[in-house]
């Protein structure tokens, strides 16, 4: 698919590896499991937002803006991102942080570690929100008013996830396919976490529309399967769209598992931190808590119900978020 043709900034390091897990694979005794380092794009030390904010950047940039507004969770590795991009294009930064977890359950690490302290070192205006609220709308508002003070701001939704931002994944599929057909690899599943819907809805686009047609599975890290499957749905059938081929996209092309969410978004249970310490000790392998760790929990899992036969090649994609691990320094201490 020819992606220039929608405004872009560069701002990642592309391609990213696609790697063996020899170690887990064995660990686990099979099938053959890849990852696909997108902890390795380089923008503020990597992760998956940095595709996607080369086009919502690229978008912003074009309409003139300024000053660019976000919202995510206080952990947010989207808002540190978007900070990041912010600083290398000369643009104002505001991010409004939802506590969806707090310093009660975590500690104060929790609100001053991690990804917070380095949106303070990047400059960022923070502003923190109870939990509960409808971020998006008041992210809007907020850019509203600062367009009124005299900004011309742009508003960036929860994890980049729009049919512009998910462009990053539809680019990210053909980059996955063409190093396959060079290292002579048939893939037979991807699998990653998703929550705010734009990676897998880029995955399944750029999949279903490149005729590449690899299977997609979102394991969820925050919504019930019913809620998250209407999410990926829809913002992949508005990227199809945006691509030129309407109507592209079935439901069935997504996939969608939801039970190793644990307690909740932010809240990693036993699963979760089983598979940071597997890919920790296995492969040198940093997952986060939020994202990647349940991730990685999900596909872990699926393989023990055999799921993925011992013959398959799986690839996981890392979206990033080491960072996170420094706010969760009291649970993550625990590990054996």
């Amino acid at each position: 698919m020819h992606m220039s043709r929608y405004p872009r900034v560069k701002l990642a390091h592309l391609p990213t590896p696609l790697e063996p897990m020899k170690n887990l694979s064995k660990t686990l005794g099979g099938p053959n499991i890849w990852i696909k380092r997108d902890d390795c794009t380089g923008l503020s030390s990597g992760g998956n937002k940095t595709r996607k904010l080369e086009f919502l950047m690229g978008d912003a940039i074009e309409k003139g803006a300024d000053t660019i507004v976000t919202q995510g969770a206080t952990q947010t590795n989207h808002g540190r991102q978007t900070a990041a991009a912010c600083q290398v294009l000369g643009l104002e930064c505001h991010i409004l942080l939802e506590r969806r977890a707090t310093v009660d359950d975590f500690g104060e690490d929790y609100e001053k570690q991690g990804n917070v302290l380095i949106n303070e070192l990047y400059g960022a205006h923070l502003s923190f929100y109870e939990g509960g609220e409808n971020m998006n709308a008041l992210g809007q508002q907020y850019a509203d008013d600062l367009s009124k003070q005299g900004k011309k701001a742009y508003f960036i939704p929860g994890g980049g996830s729009n049919a512009i931002g998910a462009l990053g994944y539809v680019d990210c599929a053909s980059e996955l396919v063409r190093q396959a057909d060079e290292m002579r690899l048939r893939i037979d599943h991807l699998t990653h976490g998703t929550g705010s819907s734009g990676t897998q809805a880029g995955l399944v686009a750029g999949m279903r529309c490149g005729g590449s047609n690899i299977p997609v599975m979102g394991v969820s890290v925050k919504a019930p399967h019913d809620v998250q499957l209407a999410n990926v749905y829809k913002t992949a059938c508005a990227t199809a769209e945006l691509l030129g081929l309407p109507g592209a996209i079935l439901e069935s092309d997504v996939l969608v598992d939801d039970r190793f969410t644990g307690p909740g978004y932010g809240f990693p249970d036993e699963g979760t931190l089983e598979a940071i310490k597997l890919c920790a000790r296995n492969e040198s392998i940093l997952l986060d808590p939020v994202y990647s760790g349940k991730g990685m929990a999900g596909l872990i899992g699926m393989i023990r119900e055999g799921y993925y036969k011992k013959d398959e090649n799986v690839v996981f994609l890392h979206t990033g978020g080491s960072f996170a691990l420094f706010a969760y320094q009291e649970l993550i201490a625990n590990i054996k």
